[in-house]
């Protein structure tokens, strides 16, 4: 190797390190959720049609378990990895800053402004780093969603036990409703999820590594 190489490496600048936006610990739990969301949504589903709350079931195609006994297998194995999970996240976000630093403000004119502009193709993707006033509200929305989801199915599991907090969602008929509200609000914010995962399809590694890709 001559030396004009030599000191050629050494004046050329490494190529900077691409930045980390999730950590390994929301990298985990956020894929953790998405199974034991998957296994509840669809064991629900088979759950629901057992008793309907409302004059539809869901198809057989889309549900878990085959039959009743079968859904609340699955639908309770998954209850206690979504809890755990849940809890874990919650803590880690709450500790480490990352949910102030990401989540809040949510102002509704941003809120609205950013919704205008991606129903119009015109919203900014640019930062990875930073959640629009949408995505905050849809984050928040889903979390608040999945904590009334686990308390609303504690009181439908145990009515007389934690009759309380079965009686403060309006009985047990009453916590079913809370219960399939919550189920509704968390699969139309996945479905909203995944159409802007579509849309800006680099997100998706991003969720994978933790890290935004190398800048051309």
């Amino acid at each position: 190797m001559s030396i004009q190489a030599t000191h050629d490496q050494v004046l050329t600048p490494a190529a900077p390190a691409r930045a980390v936006i999730h950590p390994v610990w929301v990298r985990v739990t956020h894929w953790i959720n998405v199974v034991a969301m998957v296994v509840m949504i669809g064991s629900g589903w088979e759950i629901y049609n057992a008793s309907p709350l409302f004059p539809f079931r869901f198809p057989r195609a889309i549900t878990l378990g085959g039959w009743l006994a079968g859904a609340l297998l699955w639908h309770f194995a998954a209850m206690w990895l979504l809890a755990v999970n849940g809890l874990i996240y919650l803590v880690l976000g709450i500790l480490t800053g990352r949910f102030q630093r990401k989540l809040v403000p949510i102002r509704p004119g941003d809120v609205l402004s950013d919704a205008k502009a991606a129903l119009t193709g015109k919203l900014n993707h640019d930062d990875l780093s930073v959640y629009n006033a949408v995505q905050k509200l849809l984050y928040l929305g889903v979390i608040l969603a999945g904590i009334v989801i686990v308390l609303s199915g504690l009181a439908i599991w145990k009515p007389v036990q934690l009759q309380e907090l079965t009686a403060l969602m309006g009985g047990y008929e009453g916590a079913r409703v809370v219960h399939f509200v919550c189920m509704a609000a968390v699969v139309l914010i996945v479905i909203v999820h995944v159409i802007m995962v579509a849309l800006v399809p680099r997100t998706l590694p991003t969720m994978i590594t933790g890290r935004l890709g190398r800048s051309s």
